[in-house]
């Protein structure tokens, strides 16, 4: 069983996603476009591609396909009837369906979790889970590494207190550290 805390996580982990309300309820937006939203009974509403939605509905079967005067716009599934990885999976792809091309291309190649390689490259010692977070959040090196605050970089699912300090070990090497808080 999830919750509209891990929900909110997973939300506000992808780029540039805003948290507001939409008819009273918790809802999600990426560039203005509202991609997922909690009624107060614990319902998590999904705006996606019928590809996606497709999927959902085989996988899970107290999922109900969401429509609006007729046209699909997603699913709708109990927060209680999916655990975090998955809550954290069906997010995403709903955010990929509704965000920018330019910005679901960079998630997509965030997804494969290979960093650029150079002197700015994020150290492989921080492990795949940590890297796929930095890169879905638009960090592709420890330039941009540095411009975060510690408390930021914790707040990414996937990144914690080991892959920290590995990267503030990395950014000390070069001169750098982490933005203030």
């Amino acid at each position: 069983m999830t919750t509209v805390r891990q929900l909110r996580k997973a939300a506000l982990a992808l780029p540039e996603t805003a948290e507001g309300t939409h008819f009273k309820m918790v809802a999600f937006t990426v560039a203005g476009k509202g991609f997922a939203s909690v009624t107060k009974e614990g319902v998590v509403q999904l705006y996606m591609s019928d590809e996606f939605t497709k999927q959902i509905l085989e996988r899970f079967p107290a999922a109900e396909r969401l429509t609006r005067m007729g046209k699909p716009l997603g699913v709708r599934v109990a927060l209680a009837d999916v655990n975090g990885m998955e809550l954290n999976s069906l997010v995403r792809k709903s955010w990929l369906s509704r965000a920018p091309k330019r910005m679901a291309a960079a998630q997509r190649e965030a997804a494969v979790g290979e960093a650029p390689i150079g002197p700015d490259a994020l150290p492989p010692s921080i492990g795949k889970p940590a890297t796929r977070a930095l890169l879905g959040a638009g960090v592709k090196g420890l330039i941009a590494v540095s411009a975060k605050a510690e408390a930021e970089l914790l707040a990414l699912h996937g990144v914690g207190p080991r892959a920290v300090k590995l990267l503030g070990e990395a950014l000390r090497e070069r001169g750098m550290d982490f933005r203030a808080p």
